[in-house]
């Protein structure tokens, strides 16, 4: 399960309100993975669904994410690895002009198949921003959340993705995502163990 637990004190409407430059909380504000261990035949099922092994995956590393990443779509397997789309949240720069201090992007992480605690890639910058007005005026303004994906076999291309999306917390959209046959060399590989 690759998930964000929700601490006190840690929500982005706690954080961004405060006016000086403040240390982020790695082990609050990142992406986890967690394993559950899976039954063997004849195994007593009263004892599992429990995620008993947690590790941090990700931290925030980029302008964009510097409040806090968190999980989106489920993970998908492509020739790269598993691919995830994930959300990060900063600051508004001009703050004035918006309802929401906050903006939530979205961005790639390919994990590797066989040990996905280790990341083959991330982006340095968000594939997908608040734009559209259907994306920044809404119940939540400036949000893309990331929730869905559906590999696109169909159309005879399996390196294009529709990835399903929140916007503003009002409507549902769709982004095509095609997955290039290489991956970028720029991709930002933290850390879950460095100190930001």
């Amino acid at each position: 399960m690759i998930h964000r637990p929700l601490f006190h004190g840690t929500r982005p409407e706690e954080t961004a309100d405060k006016a000086v430059s403040r240390i982020v909380d790695i082990d609050h504000e990142s992406i986890w993975i967690s394993y559950c261990p899976m039954p063997i035949k004849g195994q007593d099922l009263l004892h599992l669904g429990l995620f008993n092994s947690h590790h941090r995956l990700a931290t925030p590393v980029s302008p964009w994410e510097r409040l806090k990443i968190g999980g989106g779509t489920p993970p998908i397997l492509t020739q790269h690895g598993w691919l995830i789309i994930y959300h990060g949240v900063s600051e508004v720069s001009d703050k004035k002009s918006e309802d929401n201090h906050l903006r939530y992007s979205a961005g790639v992480m390919i994990l590797s198949k066989e040990h996905p605690r280790i990341i083959h890639y991330r982006s340095v910058k968000p594939v997908l921003n608040p734009i559209m007005p259907e994306e920044r005026h809404g119940i939540v303004p400036n949000v893309v959340f990331p929730t869905g994906i559906d590999r696109r076999d169909d159309l005879g291309t399996p390196n294009r993705f529709d990835v399903y999306y929140g916007m503003a917390d009002k409507r549902i959209g769709v982004a095509r995502l095609d997955l290039p046959d290489i991956l970028p060399q720029e991709g930002v590989a933290d850390s879950p163990n460095k100190k930001v």
